[in-house]
C-alpha cells in the first residue's frame, strides 16, 4: 500500500528497499490519498480510454482501490506521465484497474475525465 506524505527538504529523505527516495515522514505526517487534489502516476503504456500498465506490482491499483469503485470521484485526479509512443491502441483491463484522468506527454495533453 502507497503511503503519502507532504515533501521537505532533499536532507530529509531515505532511500525504500527498492532503492527509490521517500520523504522521511512520521504515521502523524502521512496523508490519505482522498486528502490530495493531484497524483502524478507513473505508466509503461497508456491507452486511448485512460487505461494505464504499470510495472506489474499493483501498488497504485491496490493503494486506490476505492476510488474506482465511486462513479463520480473528483480527487486526487490521477495523470500520468510518459512519451506519446507509450500509448498503445487498447490495453486488457481487470475489474480492480483504476483508469487514469489524463496523460501529459511531449506531444500534449489527453484528458479523458477532466
Amino acid at each position: 500500500m502507497l503511503r503519502f506524505a507532504p515533501m521537505t527538504p532533499a536532507g530529509n529523505w531515505a532511500s525504500n528497499r527498492l532503492g527509490i527516495p521517500e520523504p522521511r515522514a512520521g504515521v502523524r505526517a502521512q496523508k490519505s490519498w482522498r486528502h490530495l487534489d493531484l497524483l502524478i502516476v507513473p505508466l509503461v503504456a497508456f491507452d486511448g480510454s485512460g487505461g494505464r500498465l504499470g510495472m506489474g506490482g499493483g501498488f497504485y491499483d491496490r493503494s486506490l482501490a476505492a476510488r474506482g469503485h465511486r462513479r463520480h470521484w473528483r480527487k486526487p485526479r490521477l495523470v500520468g506521465v510518459g512519451h506519446a509512443f507509450q500509448e498503445l491502441p487498447g490495453l486488457p483491463r481487470e475489474a480492480w484497474d483504476v483508469a487514469l484522468d489524463a496523460v501529459c506527454t511531449e506531444k500534449g495533453w489527453r484528458r479523458w475525465k477532466l
